[in-house]
């Protein structure tokens, strides 16, 4: 068995990511366990570099698509993305708010959850980019049972098959049994309840200040987070530089960075690839356990 093909796509070409991913596809480390496959913008985009726009909106949202078809048909066994810029695709006039969204559209996956993954700390997020006034609303008992299920499916593929896991609380000290909100009694404790009843294994809801310190130290092995930034700030806070998006539910392996287009020193040279990288290596692993027997 070969080496894997990953596909990088560079995102926002008038971001960092056409210099990550350069820096990542010749990256030594990389080029060990991988045969990357660069996907570039079309070479008649009119973009500027550090300036959001509709046409580099479209470059990006091209390019994924390009690199989504690669995958589905089997001539990419995984494809890391470089980031994009919500603007830009708002701009465009395309109604997808990020990857996670409009990748799951391409492969028609009904049931996806974005996971932050490093070396200390695992998450991953029942509501995305939802505002928080908003969360409560979307934290619904299916999308829970959802997001459970499948952060306990998809810890295999990390060599983790029984996994401990996690689910944080939306309200300061988990409501306290309703004094500081009704979530917990009303959605999160009969949705860790069903889980149990399923055999998963997992505890919660668990106070947000207090489960991610718990995880670190290794009592779990993966953390619920009910928002984006209760789960990311404790991640990127350990791990900035080191994480990886990976979504969770799709047909194919998708990985990407935990940071965002950067377009203050985008064209400058300065850019860290140390996102990028940690984000091929972990879907090559991925290919590599997926191919084996």
């Amino acid at each position: 068995m070969g080496l894997p093909k990953i596909a990088l796509t560079v995102g926002d070409p008038a971001g960092i990511g056409p210099e990550i991913v350069a820096k990542a596809a010749a990256d030594p480390g990389v080029l060990a366990v991988c045969r990357p496959v660069v996907f570039s913008t079309p070479p008649e985009a009119a973009v500027r570099t550090g300036i959001v726009s509709a046409a580099a909106g479209r470059a990006a949202y091209a390019t994924i698509v390009r690199a989504v078809d690669f995958a589905k048909r089997g001539d990419v066994d995984a494809i890391v993305t470089a980031p994009i810029n919500k603007l830009a695709f708002a701009k465009a006039g395309l109604k997808w708010k990020g990857h996670t969204d409009l990748i799951a559209h391409l492969c028609d996956s009904k049931r996806v959850a974005m996971m932050f993954h490093s070396p200390t700390l695992k998450v991953v997020l029942i509501t995305v980019h939802v505002p928080l006034k908003s969360v409560s609303k979307y934290l619904t008992p299916a999308l829970v049972d959802q997001t459970i299920s499948l952060t306990a499916e998809a810890m295999k593929m990390f060599g983790t098959p029984k996994p401990r896991l996690a689910l944080a609380g939306l309200n300061p000290h988990a409501g306290e049994n309703g004094v500081l909100g009704d979530e917990e009694d009303k959605v999160l404790v009969p949705a860790v309840r069903r889980a149990r009843a399923r055999r998963v294994n997992i505890e919660g809801p668990i106070p947000g200040d207090t489960v991610f310190v718990r995880a670190a130290r290794g009592e779990y092995d993966c953390v619920i987070a009910c928002y984006h930034d209760q789960g990311l700030i404790p991640v990127k806070l350990l791990s900035f530089g080191n994480a990886v998006n990976v979504t969770i539910g799709l047909p194919i392996i998708r990985t990407s960075v935990d940071h965002g287009t950067a377009f203050d020193i985008a064209g400058k040279g300065v850019a860290n690839a140390g996102s990028m990288i940690a984000a091929v290596k972990l879907a090559a692993e991925m290919a590599s356990a997926r191919a084996r027997p």
